[in-house]
């Protein structure tokens, strides 16, 4: 029942141009959101639409989820940091396509959300993302530096840290505004910074010391 409503979803996606690779395709397919959302509502699982999931946080659309990787350009083998784990579904996709090679690295405010991200990502066999709490809007120093790094919740600015700890040619992805915001994606090219607009998204705001 989940994977035909999976394979809807994606051709739903992809005919709206948010799924536009391969790559991303795969890791849609492969998986499975029904175990990354609470397991009273699973069958809500392939609307398009965010969940909440306790703590005020929700898992984003797979239509955002779908905006982002693809605006990413992940490759595999690459280590990427997520700022907001949520549920860990997002870092699941992203863990498909970095691959064994890559990993993900995602920092959670929540403990509580933190440890059942890591469940999920257990339960669905996943090795490659490594769940930690703290304040995202420092980013995570210790793995530092980063060849991607995205944000799952809106800043009021960019965060100083996650530039400092994004590698040369890497991207940086994050909304910045508050609920309404600005999906911008940042390159750093020989200590420049490009900027680019990506169009308006909503998301929660991101609490802590650069955050809201």
């Amino acid at each position: 029942m989940y994977r035909d409503k999976r394979e809807e979803l994606v051709k739903k996606l992809k005919l709206e141009g948010h799924i536009f690779t391969k790559d991303v395709e795969k890791a849609f397919l492969e998986i499975p959101r029904e175990e990354f959302i609470p397991s009273t509502i699973k069958n809500h699982a392939y609307i398009d639409t965010p969940i909440e999931i306790g703590n005020g946080q929700t898992i984003s659309a797979p239509h955002m989820v779908a905006i982002m990787c693809e605006a990413l350009d992940i490759k595999k083998g690459q280590k990427i940091l997520e700022i907001g784990a949520g549920s860990g579904y997002h870092a699941a996709v992203v863990s498909r396509l970095v691959g064994e090679k890559g990993h993900v690295y995602t920092i959670e405010r929540f403990l509580s959300l933190a440890e059942n991200a890591k469940k999920n990502l257990e339960n669905v066999g996943i090795l490659n993302v490594t769940v930690e709490v703290g304040d995202g809007s420092m980013g995570l120093p210790k793995y530092a530096p980063y060849d991607r790094i995205y944000v799952t919740c809106a800043a009021p600015n960019v965060p100083p840290p996650l530039l400092k700890q994004l590698k040369n040619n890497g991207k940086l992805l994050i909304p910045v505004g508050k609920y309404v915001c600005d999906l911008d994606l940042l390159e750093k090219k020989d200590g420049k910074i490009v900027t680019k607009n990506l169009g308006k998204c909503a998301f929660v705001p991101l609490v802590g010391k650069y955050g809201h």
